[in-house]
Protein backbone atom coordinates (compact mmCIF):
# COMPACT_ATOMS: atom_id res chain seq x y z
CA UNK A 1 0.00 0.00 0.00
CA UNK A 2 1.39 3.46 -0.86
CA UNK A 3 0.95 5.84 1.78
CA UNK A 4 0.67 9.48 1.64
CA UNK A 5 1.73 12.08 4.18
CA UNK A 6 -0.07 14.05 5.98
CA UNK A 7 0.14 17.41 5.76
CA UNK A 8 4.15 18.16 7.37
CA UNK A 9 3.47 15.54 10.25
CA UNK A 10 5.19 12.07 10.44
CA UNK A 11 1.46 10.55 9.92
CA UNK A 12 2.00 8.31 6.99
CA UNK A 13 -1.78 7.28 5.63
CA UNK A 14 -3.35 5.07 3.45
CA UNK A 15 -5.15 6.55 0.10
CA UNK A 16 -8.74 6.22 2.01
CA UNK A 17 -9.68 6.66 5.61
CA UNK A 18 -12.82 4.58 6.80
CA UNK A 19 -15.38 6.60 8.01
CA UNK A 20 -16.30 5.58 11.86
CA UNK A 21 -19.36 7.06 11.79
CA UNK A 22 -21.47 3.96 10.90
CA UNK A 23 -20.16 2.17 13.67
CA UNK A 24 -22.72 1.30 16.57
CA UNK A 25 -25.48 3.11 14.29
CA UNK A 26 -25.50 1.26 10.72
CA UNK A 27 -23.43 -1.38 11.38
CA UNK A 28 -23.56 -3.63 14.43
CA UNK A 29 -20.60 -4.24 16.83
CA UNK A 30 -19.80 -7.73 14.81
CA UNK A 31 -20.02 -5.96 11.35
CA UNK A 32 -18.35 -3.43 12.43
CA UNK A 33 -15.36 -5.53 13.91
CA UNK A 34 -15.44 -7.55 10.45
CA UNK A 35 -14.98 -4.85 8.47
CA UNK A 36 -12.45 -2.61 10.35
CA UNK A 37 -10.77 -6.43 10.23
CA UNK A 38 -10.62 -6.61 6.12
CA UNK A 39 -9.91 -3.16 6.23
CA UNK A 40 -6.74 -3.50 7.50
CA UNK A 41 -5.88 -6.97 6.02
CA UNK A 42 -6.03 -5.49 2.58
CA UNK A 43 -3.48 -2.72 3.45
CA UNK A 44 -5.01 0.09 4.68
CA UNK A 45 -4.41 1.93 7.91
CA UNK A 46 -6.34 5.22 8.15
CA UNK A 47 -9.58 5.16 10.69
CA UNK A 48 -11.86 8.33 10.87
CA UNK A 49 -14.08 8.78 13.84
CA UNK A 50 -15.56 11.34 16.67
CA UNK A 51 -16.44 10.89 20.26
CA UNK A 52 -20.32 12.86 19.46
CA UNK A 53 -20.44 9.61 16.85
CA UNK A 54 -23.52 8.36 17.16
CA UNK A 55 -25.11 11.05 19.00
CA UNK A 56 -27.94 11.17 16.50
CA UNK A 57 -29.28 7.87 16.83
CA UNK A 58 -32.30 7.69 19.41
CA UNK A 59 -30.91 5.77 22.77
CA UNK A 60 -27.72 6.71 21.59
CA UNK A 61 -25.76 9.30 24.17
CA UNK A 62 -22.55 9.47 21.79
CA UNK A 63 -18.81 7.59 21.94
CA UNK A 64 -20.75 4.30 20.90
CA UNK A 65 -18.01 4.43 17.42
CA UNK A 66 -14.92 4.62 19.61
CA UNK A 67 -16.18 2.05 21.88
CA UNK A 68 -16.59 -0.32 19.09
CA UNK A 69 -13.17 0.96 17.69
CA UNK A 70 -11.98 0.46 21.24
CA UNK A 71 -12.88 -3.35 21.31
CA UNK A 72 -11.77 -3.98 17.94
CA UNK A 73 -8.35 -2.65 19.08
CA UNK A 74 -8.54 -5.00 22.46
CA UNK A 75 -9.42 -7.73 20.59
CA UNK A 76 -7.39 -7.39 17.05
CA UNK A 77 -3.99 -6.47 18.43
CA UNK A 78 -4.12 -4.01 15.78
CA UNK A 79 -3.32 -0.73 17.27
CA UNK A 80 0.31 -0.68 15.71
CA UNK A 81 -1.40 -1.21 11.98
CA UNK A 82 -3.46 1.71 12.28
CA UNK A 83 -3.85 6.18 12.53
CA UNK A 84 -6.11 6.61 14.74
CA UNK A 85 -8.31 9.58 14.07
CA UNK A 86 -11.27 11.26 16.34
CA UNK A 87 -12.80 14.46 16.98
CA UNK A 88 -13.94 17.27 19.80
CA UNK A 89 -16.34 19.90 20.05
CA UNK A 90 -19.61 19.25 18.84
CA UNK A 91 -22.13 18.69 21.82
CA UNK A 92 -21.78 15.49 23.83
CA UNK A 93 -24.55 17.01 25.93
CA UNK A 94 -26.10 20.14 27.88
CA UNK A 95 -21.94 22.15 28.84
CA UNK A 96 -20.26 19.29 26.66
CA UNK A 97 -19.62 20.88 23.99
CA UNK A 98 -16.69 23.74 22.13
CA UNK A 99 -12.45 23.95 22.45
CA UNK A 100 -12.38 25.58 25.85
CA UNK A 101 -9.07 24.30 27.80
CA UNK A 102 -11.02 22.58 30.54
CA UNK A 103 -13.37 20.98 28.07
CA UNK A 104 -10.79 19.41 25.86
CA UNK A 105 -8.50 17.98 28.64
CA UNK A 106 -12.21 16.16 29.74
CA UNK A 107 -12.71 15.12 26.43
CA UNK A 108 -9.76 13.88 25.09
CA UNK A 109 -9.22 11.35 28.44
CA UNK A 110 -12.82 9.90 27.44
CA UNK A 111 -11.77 9.49 24.42
CA UNK A 112 -8.69 7.41 25.43
CA UNK A 113 -10.86 5.40 27.76
CA UNK A 114 -13.43 4.66 25.19
CA UNK A 115 -10.65 3.60 22.33
CA UNK A 116 -8.89 1.22 24.74
CA UNK A 117 -5.31 3.43 23.78
CA UNK A 118 -2.56 5.50 25.22
CA UNK A 119 -2.72 7.96 22.51
CA UNK A 120 -4.65 9.60 19.90
CA UNK A 121 -2.95 9.53 16.31
CA UNK A 122 -4.94 12.65 14.88
CA UNK A 123 -7.12 14.34 17.45
CA UNK A 124 -9.53 16.83 15.60
CA UNK A 125 -11.17 20.17 15.92
CA UNK A 126 -14.66 18.98 14.64
CA UNK A 127 -16.05 22.37 14.28
CA UNK A 128 -15.09 25.49 14.85
CA UNK A 129 -15.73 27.53 18.13
CA UNK A 130 -15.56 31.58 18.16
CA UNK A 131 -16.19 31.83 21.94
CA UNK A 132 -12.41 30.43 22.56
CA UNK A 133 -9.36 31.70 21.63
CA UNK A 134 -7.58 29.95 19.01
CA UNK A 135 -4.27 30.33 21.26
CA UNK A 136 -6.31 28.83 23.80
CA UNK A 137 -7.66 25.32 22.35
CA UNK A 138 -3.92 25.04 20.30
CA UNK A 139 -2.16 25.72 23.53
CA UNK A 140 -4.13 23.18 25.20
CA UNK A 141 -3.33 20.47 22.64
CA UNK A 142 0.38 21.50 22.86
CA UNK A 143 0.52 20.26 26.30
CA UNK A 144 -1.63 17.16 25.24
CA UNK A 145 1.34 16.59 23.15
CA UNK A 146 3.96 16.71 25.30
CA UNK A 147 1.66 14.66 27.90
CA UNK A 148 2.04 11.98 25.09
CA UNK A 149 -2.05 11.76 24.75
CA UNK A 150 -1.80 12.85 21.14
CA UNK A 151 0.18 13.47 18.32
CA UNK A 152 -1.02 15.29 15.83
CA UNK A 153 -3.92 18.05 15.52
CA UNK A 154 -6.25 18.89 12.46
CA UNK A 155 -9.48 20.49 12.19
CA UNK A 156 -13.25 19.95 10.69
CA UNK A 157 -15.37 22.41 9.36
CA UNK A 158 -13.64 26.03 9.40
CA UNK A 159 -13.92 28.47 6.83
CA UNK A 160 -11.08 29.55 5.12
CA UNK A 161 -10.25 32.91 6.63
CA UNK A 162 -10.96 31.26 10.13
CA UNK A 163 -8.28 28.10 9.51
CA UNK A 164 -5.80 31.05 7.94
CA UNK A 165 -6.06 32.64 11.30
CA UNK A 166 -5.70 29.37 13.31
CA UNK A 167 -2.02 28.70 11.21
CA UNK A 168 -1.33 32.09 11.67
CA UNK A 169 -1.90 32.36 15.52
CA UNK A 170 0.01 28.75 15.31
CA UNK A 171 3.38 29.91 13.88
CA UNK A 172 3.38 33.53 15.98
CA UNK A 173 2.78 31.10 19.11
CA UNK A 174 5.14 28.73 18.15
CA UNK A 175 2.75 26.34 19.13
CA UNK A 176 1.29 23.22 16.81
CA UNK A 177 -0.63 24.05 13.69
CA UNK A 178 -3.45 21.66 12.15
CA UNK A 179 -1.93 19.63 9.84
CA UNK A 180 -5.07 18.56 8.25
CA UNK A 181 -8.49 19.62 7.53
CA UNK A 182 -11.64 17.81 7.25
CA UNK A 183 -14.40 19.62 4.70
CA UNK A 184 -17.31 18.44 3.07
CA UNK A 185 -16.54 17.52 -0.31
CA UNK A 186 -17.27 15.20 -3.08
CA UNK A 187 -18.18 15.20 -6.91
CA UNK A 188 -21.58 17.26 -5.76
CA UNK A 189 -20.79 19.59 -3.00
CA UNK A 190 -17.29 21.51 -4.21
CA UNK A 191 -18.39 25.05 -3.84
CA UNK A 192 -17.78 25.46 0.18
CA UNK A 193 -14.36 23.67 -0.18
CA UNK A 194 -12.73 24.60 -3.93
CA UNK A 195 -13.78 28.51 -3.62
CA UNK A 196 -11.10 29.67 -0.77
CA UNK A 197 -10.37 26.55 1.37
CA UNK A 198 -8.26 24.00 -1.01
CA UNK A 199 -6.10 27.04 -2.09
CA UNK A 200 -5.01 27.67 1.91
CA UNK A 201 -4.75 23.65 2.19
CA UNK A 202 -2.64 23.49 -0.67
CA UNK A 203 -0.86 26.27 -0.16
CA UNK A 204 0.00 25.60 3.72
CA UNK A 205 0.85 21.91 2.98
CA UNK A 206 -2.32 20.93 4.85
CA UNK A 207 -3.74 17.38 4.64
CA UNK A 208 -7.16 17.12 3.44
CA UNK A 209 -9.45 14.41 4.12
CA UNK A 210 -12.74 15.02 3.09
CA UNK A 211 -15.77 13.70 4.35
CA UNK A 212 -19.61 12.72 3.04
CA UNK A 213 -17.16 11.63 -0.11
CA UNK A 214 -20.15 9.35 -1.64
CA UNK A 215 -22.72 11.98 -0.58
CA UNK A 216 -24.21 10.24 1.57
CA UNK A 217 -24.50 7.28 -0.98
CA UNK A 218 -26.14 9.29 -3.30
CA UNK A 219 -23.10 9.42 -5.72
CA UNK A 220 -23.07 5.73 -5.64
CA UNK A 221 -26.15 5.88 -7.88
CA UNK A 222 -28.27 3.99 -4.90
CA UNK A 223 -30.74 6.75 -4.49
CA UNK A 224 -32.06 7.83 -8.16
CA UNK A 225 -35.96 8.66 -6.59
CA UNK A 226 -37.78 9.61 -3.97
CA UNK A 227 -38.86 5.98 -3.77
CA UNK A 228 -35.32 4.82 -3.28
CA UNK A 229 -35.20 6.38 0.26
CA UNK A 230 -38.01 4.64 1.61
CA UNK A 231 -36.82 3.84 5.19
CA UNK A 232 -33.52 4.64 4.59
CA UNK A 233 -31.77 6.07 7.66
CA UNK A 234 -29.94 8.55 5.48
CA UNK A 235 -33.29 9.71 3.39
CA UNK A 236 -33.03 13.27 4.51
CA UNK A 237 -29.13 13.86 3.75
CA UNK A 238 -29.80 12.45 0.59
CA UNK A 239 -33.45 14.05 -0.66
CA UNK A 240 -31.21 17.27 -1.64
CA UNK A 241 -29.26 16.09 -4.42
CA UNK A 242 -32.49 14.73 -6.04
CA UNK A 243 -32.41 17.59 -8.16
CA UNK A 244 -31.78 18.35 -11.91
CA UNK A 245 -28.03 19.05 -11.34
CA UNK A 246 -28.13 15.71 -8.94
CA UNK A 247 -29.21 13.65 -12.20
CA UNK A 248 -26.75 15.41 -14.79
CA UNK A 249 -23.58 14.36 -11.82
CA UNK A 250 -25.39 10.77 -11.97
CA UNK A 251 -25.43 10.51 -16.16
CA UNK A 252 -21.88 11.19 -15.85
CA UNK A 253 -20.43 8.89 -13.67
CA UNK A 254 -22.57 6.49 -15.12
CA UNK A 255 -21.03 7.34 -18.33
CA UNK A 256 -17.45 7.40 -16.61
CA UNK A 257 -18.12 3.57 -15.61
CA UNK A 258 -19.35 2.75 -18.40
CA UNK A 259 -16.17 3.73 -19.99
CA UNK A 260 -13.98 2.70 -17.16
CA UNK A 261 -15.76 -1.28 -16.56
CA UNK A 262 -16.28 -0.08 -13.23
CA UNK A 263 -19.39 1.31 -10.94
CA UNK A 264 -20.08 5.04 -10.15
CA UNK A 265 -19.21 4.75 -6.49
CA UNK A 266 -15.42 3.76 -8.06
CA UNK A 267 -15.28 6.57 -10.33
CA UNK A 268 -16.21 8.88 -7.38
CA UNK A 269 -14.17 8.13 -4.80
CA UNK A 270 -11.37 8.23 -7.63
CA UNK A 271 -11.88 11.51 -8.64
CA UNK A 272 -11.68 12.76 -4.94
CA UNK A 273 -8.54 11.15 -4.59
CA UNK A 274 -6.93 12.84 -7.46
CA UNK A 275 -8.34 16.50 -6.60
CA UNK A 276 -5.58 18.79 -5.95
CA UNK A 277 -4.50 18.35 -2.05
CA UNK A 278 -6.46 15.87 -1.35
CA UNK A 279 -4.28 13.01 1.23
CA UNK A 280 -7.37 10.50 1.85
CA UNK A 281 -11.42 10.66 1.37
CA UNK A 282 -13.29 9.72 4.25
CA UNK A 283 -15.90 6.91 3.31
CA UNK A 284 -18.17 4.09 5.49
CA UNK A 285 -18.95 1.27 4.49
CA UNK A 286 -21.56 -1.19 6.01
CA UNK A 287 -21.16 -4.53 3.81
CA UNK A 288 -17.95 -6.41 2.90
CA UNK A 289 -19.11 -5.90 -0.80
CA UNK A 290 -19.65 -2.37 0.08
CA UNK A 291 -15.76 -1.95 1.31
CA UNK A 292 -14.44 -3.74 -1.77
CA UNK A 293 -15.72 -1.54 -3.73
CA UNK A 294 -13.57 1.28 -1.92
CA UNK A 295 -10.60 -0.32 -1.99
CA UNK A 296 -11.81 -1.34 -6.15
CA UNK A 297 -12.06 2.61 -6.19
CA UNK A 298 -7.94 3.41 -4.63
CA UNK A 299 -7.24 1.17 -8.09
CA UNK A 300 -9.35 3.21 -10.45
CA UNK A 301 -6.91 5.72 -12.94
CA UNK A 302 -8.86 8.14 -14.46
CA UNK A 303 -7.54 8.86 -18.09
CA UNK A 304 -7.02 13.36 -18.63
CA UNK A 305 -11.12 13.51 -20.47
CA UNK A 306 -12.67 12.18 -17.29
CA UNK A 307 -12.26 14.08 -15.00
CA UNK A 308 -13.42 17.08 -17.34
CA UNK A 309 -16.41 15.47 -17.86
CA UNK A 310 -17.26 14.85 -14.43
CA UNK A 311 -16.77 18.50 -13.28
CA UNK A 312 -18.47 19.83 -16.08
CA UNK A 313 -21.60 17.85 -15.29
CA UNK A 314 -21.13 18.70 -11.23
CA UNK A 315 -20.34 22.19 -12.36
Amino acid sequence: MQTRKLGRSDLEVSPLAFGGNVFGWTADEYTSMHLLDRFVDEGFNFIDTADMYSRWVPGNEGGESETVIGKWLRKSGKRDKVVIATKVGMEMGPGKKGLAPDYIRSAVDNSLKRLQIDCIDLYQSHIDDDQTPLADTLDTYDDLIKAGKIRVIGASNYSAERFEEALAVSTQNNLPRYESMQPNYNLYDRADFETKLQNVCVQNEVGVISYFSLASGFLAGKYRSEADLAGEPRARMVKKYLNDRGYRVLDALDNVAKQTGSTPARVAIAWLIAQPGITAPIASATTLSQLEELFAATRLQLDASQPEQLGAASG
